[in-house]
């Protein structure tokens, strides 16, 4: 079952051999995701400057729900994304918003603290804050997200956030590009299995089920008999003699039940397991029947999307833990051959939750983590990475999703390697769209930023823009000073510092740049060190006249040089 890929990842090889024209428009979107909170203003600005010379279209931004609506019900404060969207404005990008409906914290590679309103766990009248969240078989509860069993009472929170986002923001859907809609823990639609609530349930264990607040409880009561008709008929189903149906439950012993494979072999294990992965199928359903209803006025043309993770590791195990985190996740169910492209080896039910809106007249988008991963199939981690990468992309294929990429982790964008899985994964899979975490991993300089923008001129839809290939000779600079182009163009900053564009040092004390610029344009242009943090600091200029050049037809790249 993995030959398919193993010739998929050969032929990048041979691909890399084919001139550049014949990967152009595999991509129809380049877009780069903010950082978690801006504190870094200038940074955040000069990143932007960055990206948007680099061709990328938007930058993706988590609109934190308990950033904005932290003082109480109703009580939105938007005042630090009016500065967000300013800024990117400015910049002259679009912006995908993401309804962040989870905290923010606690998952690989946060650097910050934002609770979910705190509000909302006394906001109902006798119910208990322990019953709208998670409870996990080791008895934890998680306060990242609102549990999903609580979705009857929680939506209309969501549906108020989404409607004051549109009316706050409405004038600007002219950038908008998506609006994505946060289902689940990292945004994601999953469960919290591998979360901090938990002990030694993270990568790469199997996780742990979500499912033991007593609103699932009866949930799984309620589904249960809803199959089969009558306590009577379970029995017989799962060949027990259960006298009560309050005897029908979650299994008790969680890590039994995943090590004697009752999740395939048992009746009792594949209901479970099917009940489990519908509830969050369901959910994801709930919340973008809530996002079409509540954008149906400013930003009624903008796409929607959803993202679900990759939980590729215990994948590749013998024996009954295969796929298990998967489970725990919600993802896949366990009464489907999970070794056939024909059920994209278990995808094809939540990657369904895309496709059942596909003649609904609103384009719904399906985003999926981990494209610059290997698979690393040997213990602990037995991660089939690579082989899910194209699993889930052929799976969306074959429903008529409209599938984009991330990757999972900062340090996958920081090596050649993972940016050769990123684009093999374009070369031979249906993605559409890349967006890469984090916008300060491309535009700083080094293998982030030369990957992406060799990945935006291979791969991305042409545009009008040309390419020029500038260089800087003997930058020699101090810790904290870089080198930058400024020029006479707005791409270049406009003579100002402060607006210049960062160099890659990777070549030092040579330092590089490839800019998209409007085609068929007389360029004046100089080299520049600055300081990084301080743009009026550190300030030398390239002696000399003015380089002059002319950029060339739109997609062709010309270069030129300087030297301090």
């Amino acid at each position: 079952m993995y030959f398919h890929n193993i010739v998929k990842a050969v032929g990048f090889v041979s691909a890399i051999l084919v001139a550049e024209t014949a990967w152009s428009n595999e991509a129809s979107s380049a877009n780069v995701m903010a950082p978690l909170e801006i504190n870094d203003w200038s940074g955040f600005n000069s990143q932007l400057t960055t990206a948007k010379n680099m061709g990328v279209d938007a930058v993706s931004v988590d609109i934190w729900w308990g950033k904005v609506e932290a003082a109480g019900d109703q009580q939105f404060d938007w005042s630090y994304y009016d500065s967000v969207v300013s800024a990117i404005e400015n910049a002259g990008l679009h912006w995908v918003p993401i309804m962040s409906f989870h905290q923010c914290g606690g998952n690989v590679g946060d650097e910050c603290d934002v609770p979910i309103p705190a509000w909302i766990w006394s906001h109902y009248p006798g119910i208990d804050a322990n019953a709208l969240k998670y409870r996990s078989e080791q008895g934890n509860y998680s306060a990242e997200t609102v549990s999903l069993w609580s979705d009857d009472l929680v939506v209309d929170e969501y549906l108020e956030f989404m409607n004051a986002f549109e009316s706050h923001f409405a004038t600007k859907a002219y950038m908008t590009d998506e609006i994505n809609i946060s289902m689940g823990p990292a945004g994601e639609l999953r469960y919290p299995s591998y979360n901090s609530h938990d002990v030694n349930t993270g990568y790469p264990t199997r996780g742990a089920f979500q499912s033991y607040n007593d609103n699932a409880i009866a949930d799984f009561r309620d589904w249960t008999l809803s199959k089969y008709g009558s306590l009577a008929a379970i029995n017989t189903a799962w060949g027990v003699s259960l006298s009560s149906i309050t005897q029908v439950s979650p299994p008790t012993d969680a890590t039994a039940f995943i090590a004697n494979g009752d999740q395939y072999t048992l009746q009792y294990g594949r209901d479970f397991v099917r009940w489990y992965h519908e509830s969050l199928t369901s959910h994801g359903i709930t919340m973008m029947n809530a996002a079409i209803q509540a954008f149906d006025s400013a930003f009624a043309d903008a796409e929607l999307g959803f993202k679900i993770p990759g939980v590729h590791w215990q994948m590749g195990v013998a024996g009954n833990y295969r796929r298990s985190a998967e489970i725990a996740a919600g993802l896949i169910p366990t009464d489907v051959d999970l070794n056939s492209a024909a059920t994209a080896y278990g995808y094809s039910s939540i990657i369904g939750v895309a496709a059942s809106y596909n003649n609904s007249g609103r384009n719904i988008v399906l985003h999926f983590t981990a494209l610059e991963m290997d698979n690393q199939n040997w213990s602990p981690q037995y991660s089939l990475a690579k082989d899910l990468v194209f699993w889930v992309a052929d799976g969306a294929t074959a429903q008529g999703v409209t599938i984009k990429g991330e990757n999972a982790l900062a340090g996958g964008v920081a090596s050649d390697n993972g940016w050769n899985n990123i684009e093999n994964a374009f070369t031979w899979s249906g993605y559409s769209g890349l967006t890469i975490l984090r916008i300060g991993d491309v535009t700083n300089g080094g293998t982030g930023q030369n990957r992406y923008t060799s990945f935006i001129q291979n791969f991305h839809a042409a545009g009008s823009g040309a390419n020029v290939a500038f260089s800087c000779a003997n930058g020699y600079t101090y810790w904290g000073q870089s080198v930058y182009v400024v020029g006479n163009l707005a791409e270049l900053g406009n003579w100002n510092p402060a607006s210049a564009v960062v160099m890659s040092a990777s070549a030092y004390p040579t330092w590089n740049a490839t800019i998209t610029v409007p085609a068929n344009t007389t360029i004046e242009w100089k080299c520049l060190k600055r300081e990084e943090s301080n743009p009026s600091a550190g300030i030398e200029w390239e002696s000399g006249a003015n380089h002059v050049i002319t950029s060339g037809a739109a997609g062709s790249t010309v270069t030129t040089a300087g030297a301090f």
